[in-house]
Order: structure tokens, then sequence, then C-alpha cells
């Protein structure tokens, strides 16, 4: 039997997890959610709506600059808070969620890899489940050409894999972990929420990424570190942003949208 003191501590731990989703991926799950609601309600086929994810936030170049910058800031504020949270006399969240550089040949060839087993497969999901209509047509970028478009997209495809990678994987196990949950138990709520928090592109992209989410969950299992799941998300999201314009330009029409 638990006592009061381990009462309260788990509620807090509760708590402080309610509170760091409700801060990031959680309220991104409950607006896709929404969205999804919203398209399907539409009069228009799901595959006839378009889901924009960097979308220009200001008409003028600089300050669209300014403001994309912005959002890539404060968009990694939840990330230092986990790593605040996790943090422990004598060992550093950094180490504890193997998000450091003691191991970067291998880190670097397993993000390869898992860029790799998840990329082209993932690629292929989302081209059929738009035809089916089961998928939004996704617009990497609706970013104007700039001397800053590409490095913006860069910083936020490293925003994009250090907020789902530190928060869904790294944090979110270490605290299930101490409720005793088991492994099984960990890695499908994280490929859950993974899925859920993209659901406003549709059902294929739940799938895919709950898939991603249950792959990722396997490889932190077996390596104890984040840094190739880091690794991986940001190649991923960097051949998504800034290849979309290249295939819209050389191949009209391969890609929905294109």
């Amino acid at each position: 039997m638990e006592n009061w003191t381990q009462k309260q501590q788990r509620a807090r731990t509760w708590l402080e997890i309610a509170i760091v989703l409700g801060l990031s991926l959680g309220s991104s799950a409950v607006y896709s959610i929404v969205s999804l609601a919203r398209k399907l309600l539409s009069p228009e086929a799901l595959n006839a709506q378009k889901a924009v994810i960097n979308q220009p936030l200001a008409s003028q170049p600089v300050f669209d600059l300014v403001y994309q910058l912005l959002g890539i800031f404060f968009g990694l504020v939840p990330v230092i808070l986990v790593l605040w949270l996790l943090a422990k006399p004598g060992k550093s969240a950094f180490t504890q969620l193997g998000f450091d550089f003691t191991e970067p040949g291998k880190d670097v060839l397993r993000g390869f890899g898992l860029a790799a087993l998840i990329g082209i497969p993932g690629l292929g999901l989302y081209l059929v489940g738009n035809a089916l209509g089961i998928t939004v047509t996704i617009v990497p970028t609706a970013l104007d050409t700039y001397w800053w478009t590409v490095p913006v997209l860069v910083l936020a495809a490293l925003r994009a894999a250090l907020v789902e990678e530190l928060i869904v994987v790294g944090y979110l196990f270490t605290r299930l972990r101490e409720f005793g949950w088991k492994t099984w138990q960990i890695i499908l709520t994280s490929a859950t929420l993974r899925g859920s928090y993209h659901l406003y592109q549709g059902f294929g992209p739940f799938v895919g990424n709950f898939v991603m989410g249950v792959v990722f969950g396997l490889a932190y299992q077996r390596w104890g570190r984040t840094m190739p799941l880091v690794i991986a998300h940001w190649i991923l999201d960097i051949v998504s942003f800034t290849g979309y314009a290249a295939v819209k330009a050389l191949a009209p029409g391969f890609l929905p949208g294109t």
C-alpha cells in the first residue's frame, strides 16, 4: 500500500506531466483532433483540403524572419523545462536521456538508419492515404524564397525534432517508468500521443506517426539514447521541408498539391 507521501508524489508527478504536455504536444493533440473534426464536417473531401506546416507570419520579409525565429525559440521552452525537471544532483538530464555527444559515430549511423526506415515507407503511406481520401494534402512549406528561407526551415526541423523526441520519448518514458509502467504500455502511450498531434493531417499520418512512435520507442528502449531519434527526426523534416519546393519545381504533380 502506498503511504500518503507516495500518493502525494504520484499526484504531483501526474500534474507535472499534464503541465508539460499542456504547454507543448498535449495541447497540439487537442487542437489537432478539433482540426480533423472540422475538416471532416467540411463539404470538401479530406484529400481536397490542405494542411500547411510552415506558413508566412508577416507580409514584410524582415518581420516574417523575426516571427519565424521567435516561434522557433519559444517553441523550445518546453524542452528547457523538461531538462530542468529531470535534472538530478550529479547527473544531468542530458546524460539521463542519452542526449549528449558520447557516442557521435553510433548516433549518426543509427539516426540515418532510422530516417531511411521511416522516411521511404512514410512517403508511400502518405501518397496512398491521399489517394484513398483519408489524408489531407500536406504542404510542408508555403514560405516565400528569401536568403533565410532554407536556414529557417532547417531550424524549424530541429525544433520539431527536439520537442517531439525529448518530450514524447525521453521525458514521458522517464516519468512513466517511475510509475512502474510496463515497457509496452509506455511505447504504445507515447506512440498514440505522437499520432494524435498529427491528426490535423488526416488518418494516414496518424497511423504513420503511430508506427514511427513504436519504432522510435523500441529504439530508445534498446539504446537508451534520444540523440539518434533527434538526428533521424531532424533529417526527415529537413528533407520534407526543403525538398518540397525542389520536387514542386522539378517534378510537378508527383506530390499532391504540386
